[in-house]
C-alpha cells in the first residue's frame, strides 16, 4: 500500500504545473459543483475546523473560502501543495495521507473530498472512510465526490507525461454501503451526467453524509 501511495505522490509531483494550468478554474465551468459547494457551506455554517482532503491545487478549498468557509487543505503531493500555496497564500495547506490522518479522534467539524480517491482500490476507500469517520465530530458533515461506474481505466499519458496509473470508478451501491459499514448515517447522493467538452465523460456523484451523535 505504501508503494501505491508513493506512486500517486510521484505522479502528481511530476504534473503539478501542468495540472495547475489545466484545472485551477474548473468549478467555474461546472454549475452543479458550485451548487453543491454552496450547499456544503450552508450546512457547515460557522463550524470549524473544516478540511479539504486530497485538495490538490486548493481550488475547492479556495472556492469554499470565497463562500465564507475557512477550510484548510491536505494532500499527499508536496509539489501540488506548492502550487496551492502560491495561488492561495492565505489558506493553510499541509502534506498528509488520507489513509492515516494525523488528527485527533472527533476533532474535525466537516470534511470535503472532491474526486480525491480516483486511484484508490475498494479496500483503500473503506480505510479512508474509517479514518474520516474517526476524526469527524458527532454530527460532522462529510461531502464526497466520485466517478460513477464499475470500470478501472489504465492511463499511460496524462497532461503530456508518460504514466502508468489506474483511475477507479465506483458504483453508488458500493459507496453508500461502505459508508454505512463505516458508521455514517443520513446519506444523500446526487448524480449528474458529465459536461460535454469540459471534463472526462463519466457520470459524477456528490454524496453528503454525517457521523451520528454518540459515535
Amino acid at each position: 500500500m505504501e508503494e501505491k501511495l508513493n506512486k500517486i505522490r510521484r505522479l502528481y509531483d511530476s504534473v503539478s504545473k501542468e495540472y495547475a494550468d489545466a484545472f485551477s478554474g474548473e468549478h467555474e465551468k461546472k454549475p452543479m459543483d458550485r451548487e453543491i459547494l454552496s450547499r456544503f457551506s450552508r450546512e457547515v455554517d460557522n463550524e470549524n475546523p473544516v478540511w479539504d482532503l486530497g485538495c490538490g491545487l486548493g481550488q475547492t478549498t479556495n472556492y469554499l473560502k470565497n463562500l465564507g468557509i475557512q477550510a484548510s487543505g491536505l494532500d499527499i503531493s508536496g509539489q501540488m501543495l506548492d502550487q496551492a500555496r502560491r495561488r492561495h497564500p492565505d489558506i493553510h495547506f499541509q502534506q498528509g495521507n488520507i489513509l492515516a490522518l494525523e488528527f485527533e479522534d472527533s476533532s474535525i467539524a466537516a470534511i470535503i473530498s472532491f474526486y480525491a480517491m480516483v486511484h484508490f482500490t475498494k479496500d483503500q476507500v473503506e480505510k479512508a472512510f474509517r479514518e474520516i469517520h474517526r476524526v469527524l465530530r458527532p454530527n460532522g458533515l462529510f461531502l464526497f465526490t466520485y466517478h460513477v461506474g464499475e470500470e478501472t481505466i489504465r492511463i499511460s499519458e496524462f497532461l503530456g507525461k508518460q504514466i502508468d496509473m489506474d483511475f477507479m470508478f465506483f458504483t453508488t451501491d458500493f459507496i453508500t454501503g461502505c459508508l454505512t459499514d463505516c458508521g455514517f448515517k443520513q446519506i444523500d447522493t446526487i448524480e449528474r451526467d458529465p459536461y460535454p467538452g469540459v471534463e472526462y465523460q463519466s457520470r459524477r456523484a456528490y454524496l453528503f453524509t454525517t457521523k451520528p451523535e454518540g459515535e
